[in-house]
């Protein structure tokens, strides 16, 4: 009995040992791994440089008033079509002491320059008399007698310029006392784009102390240029009469067109970056109607490519180069049979950042392997 037993009890132990062994091995074998494949396919590609910017008008003019005072009238809105020469206020005069004193200090200064001028003319006509006789009688050269036939002449041209300068000054005195204009015109044509004053508001002239207070901004709407922002890493790739392609934020699904025409030679740092300004003109339809103002994307197109053979950025792979500075090789993997791949060297051309040229390498046929995408390192 106690071998049958014994017998039983090992013969159970066996086959637990074998079951369990088994049991074990299975759950310690890796499924194996199915790669995914993706193959070539024909595509435009286009190489794009982004700056940020917005719409502006070329030519925004802002118009002061020649005198100081107050607004009296106005007779315009923002938004209103203005023509050169056409009144947009008028301004009540108040007299201004400080600008008084400045004619009087102008109309000295302007008879001053006067008479400082003859006199230097009448001693350079003295000594071009005295040397004008010893020229005649060979005392002296040509050469050194034109010179004081030069002297002369610039003497006089200097008092000339200083008679017209004295009747200018006087001129603007008369005015600027009692007979200029007290009514502010436009200067070009266009539309008003700001009247940042009201009836009653207090202005001040335009001079050479002050900048004047803006009545009206007038711009020509019918010219606009894109201004933006482009970064130092991009600004080497473009160059003027490259086109652009504009996304504005208010305008939904609408590209407008534009092409470059200004790079600046000089950065300014921003935040740290070292950025160019451009611009660019605005190539628009009579049917755009645009804003001053708007904030603008500009797609820079740097190369395109029609209908070219292309795969996905994400099935590169790179060979380091051996050599220092070198560029790293590129390649992809090609199914030969099931789960079966082997290595082909690529020569690649544009990118757009998601696909990219493939100039030699595969066939529109080929089955490319998809790589595991490496996780980032926390």
């Amino acid at each position: 009995m106690k071998k049958v037993f014994f017998g039983i009890t090992g013969a159970i132990f066996i086959a637990l040992s074998v079951w369990l062994g088994g049991y074990f091995y299975k759950k310690s074998k890796k499924d194996p791994i199915v790669y995914k494949t993706e193959k070539p396919f024909t595509k435009t590609i286009i190489k794009k440089s982004v700056a940020t910017g917005s719409i502006v008008p070329r030519r925004e003019v802002q118009v002061k008033p020649q005198v100081s005072g107050i607004i009296e009238e106005l007779y315009v809105e923002a938004g209103e079509k203005v023509t050169k020469g056409q009144m947009i206020a008028r301004v009540r005069v108040v007299q201004n002491l400080d600008g008084k004193n400045r004619d009087l200090l102008g109309l000295n200064s302007a008879q001053s320059n006067l008479q400082n001028s003859q006199i230097n003319y009448n001693n350079a006509k003295i000594e071009y008399d005295r040397n004008k006789r010893l020229y005649e009688q060979k005392v002296i050269s040509q050469q050194e007698f034109n010179r004081f036939k030069l002297d002369l002449n610039v003497r006089q041209q200097a008092v000339d310029a200083a008679k017209d300068n004295l009747k200018l000054t006087q001129q603007g005195a008369l005015q600027r006392a009692g007979n200029i204009a007290n009514s502010v015109y436009s200067t070009v044509d266009g539309i008003l784009l700001d009247v940042p004053v009201r009836v009653g508001s207090s202005v001040i002239e335009r001079n050479n102390f002050n900048e004047g207070t803006t009545i009206a901004v007038v711009a020509d709407m019918n010219n606009l240029v894109f201004e933006g922002k482009i970064d130092e890493s991009e600004v080497g790739k473009i160059k003027e009469g490259m086109d652009l392609g504009l996304t504005i934020g208010a305008i939904e699904n609408k590209v407008f067109k534009a092409k470059l025409e200004y790079i600046s030679p000089k950065g300014k740092t921003e935040e740290g970056a070292i950025k160019f300004d451009i611009r660019a003109k605005l190539l628009l339809n009579e049917k755009d109607k645009l804003r001053a103002g708007y904030s603008a994307n500009a797609d820079i197109v740097l190369a395109k490519k029609v209908n070219v053979l292309a795969i996905k950025e994400k099935l590169l792979q790179f060979e380091k180069s051996k050599t220092k500075g070198g560029k790293d090789k590129p390649y992809v993997e090609v199914e030969v049979s099931k789960q079966k791949f082997k290595r082909v060297d690529l020569k690649t051309g544009i990118s757009d950042g998601i696909n990219i040229e493939v100039v030699k390498g595969v066939k529109k046929t080929d089955k490319i392997k998809v790589p595991p995408q490496k996780k980032p390192k926390k």
